[in-house]
């Protein structure tokens, strides 16, 4: 009976890459400028782990001994988008990039969107989600147009006033988008972007944002584990991230509160196998929006619970903390950096204090977990786990 619970801060980079520069994020280094910005984290527990023993985060300590490993990941696959990010860890590495709209999607895609769903659109162009509902979200209820933007990754995503297009509606048209986006327009994600309100002061977007990803393009050690009848467990937008192949329960969450509350409850639940969950609000609430300040909040809210959570594994549970990608709420971008994420590993069974140093690729992740299960990892990664497994 082995269980592991793999918890992705989404967002929570450390440090740029060698190529950050090449995507506009030379500079970006999520956790160490937020934490300047707001004058320290407050995260002991994190701390204990080991995260300020991989780089020098203000109020952090590098603890003289860890009860945690740590070390960091670099991200081999072109892009920097939640999709790519999600599979590396889970052992894919991309060769090519998917495609990104910066000038906003060419008339064929807008002509077949409105040719298959009947609706017209306006918008179109790379833009903040908040932003572009303030500017555009009161023509969207006088003229029935949907919002269609896309970002600095690869996403097609639809914004609709909640009280115009039911709930129900905009899902429908976002998978009558996925299933036409293909080709050379295959988008990694297309993203339904709920909002509410009656004018451009109080629209806000409504929690129940949804993404539909491409497959998979191989084995995953979701699908690996599956098919070894061991159990997945996915909670928040795992599921949808990775198409929900090789997931044996979903649990969807739309926050960071109510991922942890299913991360605690999965305890009782789920005893073997592997949970893999994603805390959203980093990304999209603070990161997106560049509010260090909640990004600050939710870091220490995560960090007391975290000790909560800690205190209720098992002898025989792996916890590890990882990110997918960067997104500095300190930099003029409201979009995903190119960095480094961190990677921490807490058992009763490990050992403590070792420094696992800078992995070459995300999937070390999936090769560690897959030899942690004693079932076969992809053509990607090397595990970790000579390092810490005692």
């Amino acid at each position: 009976m082995k269980r592991a619970i793999v918890i992705i801060l989404d967002g929570a980079g450390i440090g740029e890459l060698p190529d950050a520069d090449i995507y506009g994020d030379a500079g970006s280094d999520t956790l160490v400028n937020l934490a300047k910005k707001v004058g320290g984290l407050n995260i002991p527990n994190l701390g204990k782990l080991g995260l300020g023993c991989i780089r020098h985060i203000k109020g952090v300590s590098c603890h003289e001994e860890p009860i945690g490993n740590y070390g960091k990941m670099a991200e081999v696959s072109p892009g920097k988008d939640s999709t790519t990010g999600h599979w590396e860890l889970g052992g894919l590495v991309l060769n090519n990039p998917f495609p990104t709209y910066p000038n906003g999607f060419p008339k064929e895609i807008i002509e077949e969107f409105t040719k298959q769903t009947g609706y017209g659109v306006i918008g179109n162009k790379a833009a903040s989600g908040t932003e572009i509902i303030k500017e555009l979200g009161e023509e969207h209820l006088t003229t029935g147009k949907l919002i269609v933007y896309t970002s600095a990754d690869s996403v097609f995503q639809i914004a609709a006033n909640d009280s115009l297009i039911p709930l129900e509606e905009l899902y429908r048209l976002c998978e009558i988008s996925r299933k036409f986006l293909k080709g050379k327009h295959e988008i990694a994600r297309v993203i339904a972007r709920p909002f509410k309100g009656t004018n451009k002061a109080n629209f806000t977007r409504t929690k129940y944002r949804k993404d539909y990803s491409l497959k998979p393009i191989g084995k995953t050690i979701l699908t690996t584990l599956k098919e070894n009848n061991i159990p997945t467990v996915a909670i928040g937008k795992i599921s949808d991230l990775y198409a929900y192949e090789g997931i044996s329960e979903s649990v969807m969450t739309k926050s960071n509160e109510e991922g942890m509350n299913a991360l605690l409850d999965s305890l009782t639940e789920y005893k073997n196998g592997l949970i893999m969950a994603n805390l959203v609000d980093f990304d999209m609430l603070w990161g997106h929006r560049n509010d260090p300040d909640g990004f600050k909040q939710g870091l220490e809210i995560f960090d007391i619970w975290l000790a909560q959570f800690i205190s209720n594994l098992d002898e025989n549970d792996m916890l590890i903390l990882t990110a997918d990608h960067g997104n500095d709420p300190t930099t003029p971008s409201t979009d995903h950096s190119r960095e480094y994420v961190p990677i921490l590993c807490y058992g009763h069974l490990l050992k403590s204090g070792v420094n696992m140093g800078v992995r070459k690729t995300f999937a070390d992740l999936q090769a560690s977990l897959a030899e942690y299960f004693s079932v076969s990892k992809t053509v990607h990664g090397e595990s970790f786990m000579p390092l810490i497994y005692t």
